[in-house]
């Protein structure tokens, strides 16, 4: 009787597995016929890969569905080249999707009032289109959301009030649209960005909101900008920075007796290190022939081996450069740094010509793709990126030319030893690093359609160009390099947590690798640092735990305290950076919407308007990508 009745459980478990699988198909069908219906209904210019022949969770782009493979959650679809009105019911129908991303396309009409049905939303992406027409009046329904981005449209009417419901909301984003009346006083206490500039706004800035930075009002009636920052979302308190004077008051007489004895011994340990320092540098003047010998790569089998294949330094139009692979080898040589790709050089031919030679290691492509992508890069003709003036290819030797900028790197003037090459960098010249960086880096991206990555971001690859504004070198060298070995020490500190499992670069990693020059500009530390108690500590999470416990104040470079009424620029630039090196990659901005961030803390420092009310017809749609 008891094996009947284990079996009778057996069929009953059995039947109920089926019944749930019936069921999470039944749905994710459902999903699927909702999603063609949204894009056999809405002209697109790029088409999609969405065959009712393939999966939806794994093969249609733009589509991400649950751990259990049942449901629809995510729809990333920027730049496809939508044009005309969100059809009805349709996406509406997705009602387990939490992430919606539409921008950059050519959509218009009016906010879709079906949306309402997505009762599970978290983020969405409606920016760079051309919607009309009023916002929805009741946000509540979302009480999932975090971010809101619906910035460059054409929205008008009033800011609801009910964004006041959104508990979650850390990011709201509704700049460059036609909004008017007053600004509802939003208690968001979670809230982090926010960004209501460009619009018709009127009044005075709520009480709660007068935590961000004027810059975020900018564009609207000047009334709104009549306020003083009262207490911006990470900025220290008084009290809170008393609080600190009297711990550090607290210290023993032992702990003070240590702290003397550690530093003595640091002293000493460091006056050696400069002198070994020193010895070493006095031997890395030596001829750059000198330095291919030690790679297994005498210069005598380089020129042979020239000869032999007809191989000769490569120079690009526009390069006026007059020497040859002879000339070059026997230049006189310094070594600049050795970094993830290679080793940099200080060359200085006869003529008294000064370039950077930059020796590569660990490439894996042949001669062709090499070549094939040494005219990718060397096509980037742009002030905010290095040009890269030659290259020279052989079976065992891969150089590429650069020029020379004598004021070295963003890396040294930041973290040079003082007096030797050094001084302190103001705020402005921070500013316009960061916007030339940024600027160089959204050109990079452009490039090859829109795929290129640059792949190797970090202060000593960011050097000033003739206008002070900052230009990056080495882009595009991670597509010719082998899988991203472990880094060094300071290197580890650029890279994004997903290229650490995954070793390989992508356009939302430079974006967190541009995060963290962000902050060594603010904060004036490397990315890798000691802490007082000698603790190895990453400049993200650092700054992550300082901006947590609300001592912000303490995050930023002693030597910026020293400029007047700055402090709405760097709490903005935080908050900038700080989305730049979110976890999540989808999450981040691209560069270009990082270059417009950037470019509007101080719009006076550019060309570009702050505000650009004048939108065409049809937004131009940009090319597909991942992420948000």
């Amino acid at each position: 009787m008891e094996k009947f009745q284990a079996f009778d459980l057996y069929i009953l478990v059995g039947i109920m597995f089926l019944l749930l699988q019936v069921e999470a198909e039944t749905l994710l069908e459902s999903d699927k016929n909702a999603l063609l219906d949204f894009v056999n209904n809405l002209p697109h210019l790029h088409s999609l890969n969405w065959s009712e022949d393939l999966p939806v969770c794994r093969n249609w782009t733009g589509i991400s569905c649950s751990d259990d493979g049942s449901r629809v959650v995510s729809v990333r679809l920027p730049g496809v080249g939508f044009h005309g009105p969100i059809p009805e019911n349709t996406l509406s129908r997705l009602s387990a999707l939490q992430i919606l991303s539409l921008r950059s396309n050519g959509i218009n009409g009016t906010f879709p009032l079906d949306f309402g049905n997505l009762k599970n939303l978290t983020s969405i992406y409606l920016q760079f289109n051309n919607f009309s027409g009023p916002l929805p009046l009741d946000f509540s329904v979302w009480k999932n959301l975090s971010v809101v981005n619906l910035s460059n449209n054409g929205f008008n009417g009033q800011i609801p009030t009910s964004f006041s419901s959104l508990n979650q909301l850390t990011a709201l984003n509704l700049a460059e649209n036609s909004l008017s009346g007053q600004i509802p006083d939003l208690n968001l206490p979670n809230l982090q960005f926010l960004n209501l500039s460009c619009n018709n706004l009127v009044g005075s800035v709520p009480r709660l909101l007068q935590r961000f930075p004027k810059s975020v009002f900018l564009g609207n009636n000047d009334s709104l900008l009549d306020y003083t920052v009262t207490s911006s979302p990470l900025v220290l308190a008084p009290h809170e920075q008393n609080l600190k004077i009297k711990n550090v008051g607290r210290l023993s007489e032992r702990a003070l007796l240590g702290i003397v004895v550690a530093g003595s011994v640091l002293g000493v340990l460091g006056i050696g290190f400069v002198l070994l320092v020193c010895l070493v540098r006095r031997k890395t003047v030596d001829g750059l022939v000198g330095k291919l010998e030690k790679g297994d790569m005498t210069p005598d089998k380089v020129i042979r081996r020239s000869e032999g294949a007809s191989d000769k330094l490569v120079f690009f139009e526009g390069c006026n450069y007059a020497f040859d692979l002879e000339d070059l080898l026997r230049a006189s040589a310094e070594v600049l740094g050795k970094g993830t790709f290679g080793t940099a050089y200080r060359a200085i031919l006869e003529d008294g010509t000064t370039v950077v030679v930059k020796r590569l290691k660990d490439v894996n492509v042949g001669k062709r793709d090499f070549e094939q992508q040494m005219d990718v890069i060397g096509r980037i003709k742009h002030e905010n990126v290095t040009e890269l003036r030659a290259y020279y290819y052989s079976k065992d030797e891969k150089l590429m030319v650069y020029d020379y900028y004598s004021r070295g790197s963003l890396a040294l003037m930041l973290h040079g030893k003082r007096g030797e090459n050094t001084i302190p960098l103001d705020w402005e010249t921070r500013l316009k690093i960061a916007i030339g960086a940024a600027r160089g880096i959204a050109r990079v991206h452009a490039e090859n359609n829109g795929k290129l990555v640059h792949g190797n971001i970090k202060s000593s690859n960011v050097f000033l160009n003739p206008n002070e504004f900052g230009c990056v070198s080495d882009p595009g060298l991670s597509a010719v390099m082998s899988a991203l070995a472990p880094p060094i020490a300071r290197a580890a500190g650029y890279r994004a947590p997903e290229v650490t499992d995954t070793r390989k670069s992508t356009q939302p990693s430079d974006v967190y690798s541009f995060g963290v020059i962000l902050l060594e500009l603010l904060t004036g530390k490397s990315p890798i640092h000691m802490t007082n108690g000698d603790e190895v500590m990453h400049l993200v999470r650092w700054v992550h735990s300082v901006v947590r416990e609300e001592w912000t104040a303490e995050v930023f470079d002693v030597d910026l305290l020293r400029y007047p009424n700055i402090e709405e620029e760097l709490v903005e630039m935080l908050q900038i950076s700080m989305s730049c090196v979110v976890r999540m990659p989808d999450q981040r901005p691209k560069m270009s919407e990082v270059v417009t961030l950037i470019e509007n803390v101080r719009p006076s420092l550019t060309k570009n308007p702050a505000c650009s009310h004048a939108k065409p017809e049809n937004s131009t749609p940009m090319p597909p990508s991942p992420g948000v």
